[in-house]
Formats: C-alpha cells, sequence, structure tokens
C-alpha cells in the first residue's frame, strides 16, 4: 500500500483520502463509509473461459453487470470472476479491495481496464487504496493521469446490464 501513496506522490496525483471499517460490499459500503465526493464503483476482476484474458472492470455501483452480455461487447469467452489465487497474482490485492488502483501492481499491462461510460464521465471517482478499509476520491483528470502512468489504456464502454 505505501508504494501506491509513493506512486501517487511521485505523478503528482491529488487524491482526497477517508479511512473506514472494512467494507467487503457495496450494501457495507453504503451504511460504513461516510458521504464522499465523486461516484462509488463496483470493480470487477474477470477472465475469459480459457483464462488467458483478464479484465478489471468498474462500472457505478449500484449496477448490476451481465456478464454474458458483457463477454460480447468485450469480445471474450465466456466471462467469470477470477479466483482469488488470480487476484492475488495479477493485482496483488484480495478479495474485498479490488479497485482500478490496482493496476499499479500490474506494470507488464497484462489486465485490461474497461469501465463504464457514465463513470468515465463523473466528475471523481471513489477507489480503494488496495485495502478495503480507506477510500480515495480521485477527480477524472486525476484518475486518468494515474491509468496513464501506469500504461494502462482504459476501455471504455456502456457495461451491460
Amino acid at each position: 500500500m505505501s508504494n501506491l501513496y509513493s506512486f501517487l506522490a511521485e505523478h503528482g496525483i491529488e487524491y482526497q483520502r477517508c479511512d473506514h471499517p472494512p467494507v467487503f460490499t457495496v450494501e457495507e459500503s453504503d451504511r460504513l463509509v461516510p458521504p464522499l465526493p465523486g461516484a462509488k464503483t463496483k470493480n470487477l476482476f474477470l477472465r475469459d473461459k480459457k483464462g488467458r484474458r483478464h479484465f478489471l472492470c468498474a462500472a457505478p455501483a449500484h449496477r448490476r453487470v451481465n456478464l454474458k452480455a458483457l463477454s460480447t461487447v468485450l469480445g471474450a469467452d465466456n466471462l467469470s470472476f477470477a479466483s482469488p489465487e488470480r487476484l492475488q497474482k495479477y493485482l496483488q490485492v484480495e478479495p474485498g479491495a479490488v479497485t482500478l488502483l490496482a493496476v499499479v501492481n500490474d506494470p507488464g499491462q497484462e489486465v485490461q481496464v474497461v469501465i463504464d461510460e457514465e463513470l468515465w464521465n463523473a466528475e471523481a471517482c471513489q477507489c480503494h487504496p488496495l485495502v478495503n478499509t480507506s477510500t480515495l476520491v480521485l477527480s477524472q483528470q486525476q484518475l486518468q493521469r494515474f491509468l496513464a502512468a501506469t500504461g494502462h489504456e482504459p476501455r471504455i464502454v456502456r457495461i451491460p446490464v
């Protein structure tokens, strides 16, 4: 986690930080995280059927995601949730702490970042800093700067419900 904060500082990426009890679901976040600016997110770490392609998908927090339809949108065979072991291998985070900021741990860009257009168009976005006991708020400009600094070109799509 300290590496994330060092990375943010090194790249001049500004954020607002709020510490809170651990949250594992959107519902827990609604109850335990104080009101913050920016869009709340739901983050899914997915893999294709053969496990050759991995996707970090971010959608508005309360949106249901249709994985079958998303498979078609992304041109990926039979998307499903990746295992905790794959999550650790590719993004070095635990279940419950999946976040767009985890791509800081993917220097080889093995994970494709997919962001819902509604979330992408929000003024700011809420993200866990690799743990689920804090939330960072990054403006749209700062999020773009972060993704560029990690070498991840996000694919902006309408994530199907």
